[in-house]
């Protein structure tokens, strides 16, 4: 009865977790796209952070145009996930330095498994729905922009078909491998490395 209830527990801390820092990290991408704020969606994610956010304004400036506000309340968030999971899972108090180095490593996967996932239903909806103006692919468009458009500018294009996003996933990949081995590298537990998200393996 005490393992199932700290399963329930786990279960229900990590994905409120998760769900938090996958919002955290839409608010970096909409601020480093400058994509449009007034986009319903946008609208939806600004609200649930800005209580967060204004606070550390006051005191983490942006540089060199990055929110760095929402990097450390990313940050913060990843850690928070990783040292609750922990005491909610009986292993007690995790290092807590050992976390703050294993929190950046949990962010950029679920950065890069967002951009994944998100470049993914972005290529069926072109074939699905090509003139949608919903106001999810409409973001989603511009969330995805500064990651394919560079791409897109160096591999050129098969007549009307952009090859592009075939590189790009593969750089995704290869950068979630990557970041497999640095995870690693620093000895994070198998169950931290689970409480984030990566790219779905088919």
């Amino acid at each position: 009865m005490v393992n199932t209830l700290s399963n329930i527990g786990i279960f229900i801390f990590s994905t409120v977790g998760i769900l938090f820092l996958f919002t955290v990290l839409l608010r970096f991408m909409l601020q480093l796209a400058r994509a449009d704020f007034y986009n319903p969606i946008a609208q939806g994610v600004v609200t649930i952070t800005n209580p967060f956010l204004r606070p550390l304004r006051r005191v983490i400036p942006g540089v060199l145009g990055f929110d760095m506000a929402s990097v450390v309340l990313a940050l913060l968030a990843a850690w928070l996930l990783i040292i609750g999971c922990g005491l909610l899972g009986g292993l007690g108090l995790i290092d807590p330095f050992g976390a703050l180095l294993w929190s950046p490593l949990g962010c950029l996967m679920t950065l890069i498994a967002m951009l994944f996932v998100g470049l993914l239903i972005s290529i069926v909806a072109s074939w699905v729905a090509p003139h949608s103006r919903h106001p999810a692919l409409i973001m989603l468009h511009q969330l995805l922009e500064p990651v394919c458009g560079p791409v897109r500018r160096i591999i050129p294009s098969l007549g009307v078909i952009d090859i592009s996003p075939i590189f790009v996933f593969i750089l995704l990949t290869v950068a979630d491998k990557l970041l497999f081995g640095i995870a690693q590298a620093a000895h994070m537990p198998m169950f931290v490395y689970q409480l984030f998200w990566h790219i779905p393996s088919f």
